[in-house]
């Protein structure tokens, strides 16, 4: 329905299927045939999504990806101003979660412009529910950064985490993240890898990061979730740790490098752990 002058419309952003066609919603079908605009982020997708649900669209539709977002809102937001309905899809999943959504909600905020959601289907929770680990509380974190070294410092930020860690990962870059978070994580740290969620060839993967890095090396396809177990409180103490940093110096690392190692995997304050065994050194100095 067309809105009127003066009148108020709304954005209302809906989750769309990640793969089975028979989580569509009734309300997003409902969206889909009434909208006036549908802001999509590949309009090809949404309208082969519309035909497979048997609706047919009857507002105007514009494409809204990542390239083009930006360009797009004051447009959107004339139109919602203006009395009319825009509907956000993305290709699969709940927008703004890694996916086009969140500028245009932040400027519908700005502006005091009424926002609703239509809840659905989303890989983080169905990763959750499917990693057989406990998820009582977890952080989401979007993709990995793509470069081993920033990747391995984005780790580090979960070495000591309590709360389980989900976020998603390209095929072609799953053996590298697996192998940099047995390195930084340990190889014991559980997790799961989540492939083609609710599609025909689903599999969840299980293990310790080490069993996972090693089925990674075969290489994965698809759209990719990753788990990663929560830390376990640690009892380590930082003197308890000096004979290890050692072993690391007499193997040729630099003190400050093993204590960052050492301290990477077992959740120690580095600079605890170096400040005890400066303090052991003198102490067996004296």
């Amino acid at each position: 329905m067309t809105g009127e002058p003066g009148a108020t419309g709304r954005l209302v952003l809906a989750a769309t299927p990640m793969g089975d066609i028979g989580d569509a919603s009734q309300r997003l079908r409902d969206a889909l045939a009434t909208a006036d605009v549908v802001a999509a982020e590949d309009t090809r997708r949404t309208k082969s999504l519309a035909k497979a649900l048997g609706i047919e669209i009857g507002g105007r539709v514009v494409s809204f990806y990542d390239h083009v977002e930006t360009a797009r809102i004051p447009a959107l937001l004339d139109d919602i101003e203006s009395g009319n309905t825009v509907l956000l899809v993305t290709d699969a999943g709940m927008p703004s979660v890694s996916d086009p959504g969140y500028r245009m909600v932040a400027a519908c905020v700005e502006r005091e412009l009424p926002i609703t959601c239509l809840p659905g289907p989303s890989a983080v929770t169905t990763a959750l529910a499917l990693s057989g680990l406990p998820v009582e509380r977890f952080c989401f974190d979007g993709f990995p950064p793509r470069k081993s070294g920033q990747r391995r410092e984005w780790l580090r930020a979960l070495v000591a985490e309590p709360r389980a860690c989900v976020f998603f990962e390209a095929p072609h870059r799953l053996a590298d993240c697996l192998a940099d978070a047995v390195e930084v994580l340990g190889p014991d740290r559980r997790a799961a890898v989540c492939r083609e969620l609710t599609k025909t060839y689903e599999e969840i993967v299980r293990g310790t990061l080490a069993e996972l890095a090693a089925w990674a090396v075969d290489g994965a396809r698809g759209e990719i979730t990753v788990v990663v177990e929560g830390a376990q409180p640690t009892t380590a103490e930082p003197a308890d740790l000096v004979a290890e940093v050692e072993t690391r110096v007499g193997e040729g690392v630099r003190l400050k490098d093993a204590c960052a190692e050492i301290a990477s995997t077992t959740g120690v304050s580095r600079k605890e752990l170096y400040d005890a065994v400066l303090a052991a050194r003198r102490s067996s100095e004296d």
